[in-house]
């Protein structure tokens, strides 16, 4: 199976959920946030393929993070925010909308 293959079939299964859904997931330290300007599939796809020259530029970019205690906060106030991710066992990655998403669509 090709990473092509495999981008096109993680694509297929992206989702969207609310955080408090995500909150289990937080607490296991297993969300990976993918930055808004890096497209998720292609995310999913080259981590499922290990591909760490890909994955430690984009974490060295900031494109790929932990969230941090601020935005932990800020989701924790707002339970219902929106996000769209993947789950790559053992990650789950997340990529939060926003209305201008939703416009778009």
């Amino acid at each position: 199976m090709t990473v092509t293959v495999n981008r096109r079939n993680l694509s297929e299964e992206i989702q969207e959920i609310e955080w408090h859904w995500l909150k289990p997931h937080m607490e296991r330290s297993a969300l990976i946030i993918v930055a808004s300007d890096l497209d998720l599939g292609e995310a999913a796809s080259r981590i499922a393929a290990d591909d760490s020259a890909a994955v430690s530029a984009w974490i060295d970019s900031g494109f790929l993070a932990k969230p941090d205690r601020e935005q932990i906060e800020t989701w924790n106030a707002q339970p219902d925010t929106p996000f769209r991710i993947r789950i790559v066992q053992p990650y789950v990655l997340i990529q939060e909308r926003n209305r201008h998403d939703e416009e778009k669509e």
